[in-house]
């Protein structure tokens, strides 16, 4: 027992000093290693690199970088190995290992690691190599990325042992990548026809780039190299379009969410209550405006401001928009240019109170972190996080009014005072209330629009004019009255926008639109669905 014993004490003993031992001299190797680029040879300065590049370890990425790019010295008092970065007169150094700051000192006081022309090529392998080995996975990427570019035959090694040891998939996929296009570029037939097949399908630049030169006789001479490139350039080029009409699909579906988002209170407002409500477009800049005060309120929840936002927003634009159905539209329902023209001034009134307040300047609303990015599925495919959010949000909020106007007792007042107020009446629903209970929904919802339209565009006095005319539009041409009519018209008229956007322009589309709408009113004044509610008695 006493034996083995001793033997699991020794056991443990000789782990621990190794563990200590093997990075120390690990460190020390490194730092020899670094010492010696400035060797007097450029012979000697290569076996430098040779054994940074054989210890495999990252930390020496810094230092090879700035020896390619001129920047590594020797301070002459203590023979250190430094970076250093001219500012002004003198140089700022660090250390070329730890990047620790180690002051300011004069030009005299420094020599430059001189390099030349073939070491320049062996430092940009084994920088390439080290990189692939980094501790991040966003710089293992970079690198990957840039081989598929620039790497040769000489880098399929390190490729390969980078790719046996990585763990993340996605970055394997792009070195596995950066080895096919490699591998296009020399070797035997067979390989290099094997790698073409590979890249089949992969949507990047570079990759297209090089199937493009490879498909080109006088940068290729094998005819079999040439026409599996050639070919193969083809289906991916065609796998390009296809995702590329997917991608502009999901930005009109977007935009058409903007406009939904932007149009569906006036639909309530205009639509059903027969108000032509010019101030609109200000009661989706109060809630705005509301998102970020809330931001400027609240600087440490930035994460949810959002969701603080759009119930703050929906209340103060409803209340807004019920103070002016409470004090103007009351008055003026059955004369519809009266009720335009007053709103119209409501709306300068507005905007100008915005200016007071927070001055003409644009104001930015910080994204959120979980809003930021994009997800991308491929090179020619990927769905920024911000319009994706705006897009299910939109879904949500739809399915909410929906739910609201068809179950509940203030969903089933408006559609009997919509249908027939005079019945409504008659059976002790309060017209007057419901009326101003209508309009200051309608306008919280536009509220609401304000909050999603602020993670796009700058927050400013004018950002209702920019979308009432499109909210006009949508309602019209959807139908006016109809909820469903307004989602499916500004669903067509986003992605008609979109799929006009590449060939004839954002101004020139937003033209050829307009013309659209105005020849199908006059073939069907009624829009894509018949007219309903109190519009349609008048």
């Amino acid at each position: 027992m006493r034996l083995r014993f001793r033997l699991s004490m020794l056991v443990v003993l000789f782990a621990v000093a190794l563990s200590v031992w093997v990075p120390q001299a690990q460190a020390s190797a490194l730092e020899g290693a670094v010492t010696a680029l400035d060797a007097r040879s450029f012979a000697a300065k290569s076996k430098a690199v040779d054994a940074l590049e054989a210890l495999g370890e990252p930390d020496a990425l810094p230092a090879l970088r700035a020896m390619l790019e001129g920047m590594l010295f020797r301070e002459k008092a203590s023979k250190r190995v430094v970076i250093a970065e001219k500012i002004g007169g003198e140089y700022k150094i660090s250390d070329a290992l730890s990047g620790a700051e180690l002051g300011q000192v004069k030009k005299a006081k420094l020599k430059k690691v001189s390099v030349n022309n073939r070491l320049r090529g062996r430092l940009q392998l084994a920088i390439g190599s080290l990189a692939l080995n980094a501790r991040d996975a966003e710089t293992r990427t970079k690198s990957a990325r840039s081989l598929t570019k620039q790497g040769n035959i000489s880098m399929l090694p390190a490729l390969d042992k980078a790719i046996a040891a990585e763990t993340e998939p996605s970055v394997e996929s792009t070195m596995r990548i950066a080895r096919h296009a490699i591998q296009t570029k020399a070797g035997n037939q067979a390989d290099r026809l094997a790698a073409i097949t590979a890249l089949d399908g992969v949507l990047d630049q570079d990759v297209m780039f090089i199937l493009g030169t490879l498909s080109q006789k006088a940068n290729e001479a094998d005819p079999v190299v040439r026409a599996l490139a050639a070919a193969t350039l083809a289906s991916t080029e065609s796998s390009g379009r296809f995702y590329g009409a997917a991608e502009t699909l999901f930005f009109g579906i977007s935009l058409g969410s903007v406009l939904l988002l932007a149009a569906v209170g006036l639909a309530i407002t205009f639509g059903v209550m027969g108000v032509i409500n010019m101030a609109h477009g200000e009661m989706i800049m109060l809630g705005a405006y509301t998102t970020y005060v809330i931001q400027q309120w609240l600087p440490n929840a930035i994460e949810v401001s959002l969701a603080i936002a759009i119930p703050a927003a929906f209340l103060v634009s409803g209340a807004v928009g019920m103070a002016i159905e409470r004090g103007v539209i009351r008055l003026l329902y059955g004369r519809p240019l009266e009720t335009l023209l007053a709103t119209f001034g409501i709306s300068l009134i507005l905007q100008q109170a915005v200016r007071v307040i927070f001055s003409p300047l644009n104001r930015s609303v910080i994204t959120p972190d979980w809003m930021s990015g994009a997800l991308e599925v491929n090179a020619a495919l990927s769905f920024t996080y911000n319009r994706l959010t705006i897009v299910i949000f939109t879904i949500v909020l739809l399915a909410g009014i929906a739910a609201l106007l068809r179950y509940t007792a203030f969903g089933l007042q408006m559609r009997a005072v919509t249908q027939n107020r005079q019945m409504a009446s008659v059976m002790g629903i309060r017209t007057n209330w419901i009326d101003a209970l209508t309009f200051g929904f309608g306008s919280g919802i536009a509220g609401i629009a304000g909050v999603a339209l602020s993670q796009l565009t700058n927050v400013g006095p004018n950002l209702g004019q920019q979308y009432i005319v499109d909210s006009f539009m949508v309602v019209v041409f959807g139908g006016v009255g109809n909820i469903w009519g307004t989602v499916l018209g500004a669903m067509t008229l986003g992605v008609a926008n979109k799929l006009l956007e590449p060939w004839a322009g954002a101004v020139l589309g937003k033209i050829f639109i307009l013309i659209f709408i105005i020849l199908f009113i006059q073939k069907r004044p009624s829009g894509m669905f018949a007219i309903k509610g109190r519009a349609a008695e008048n």
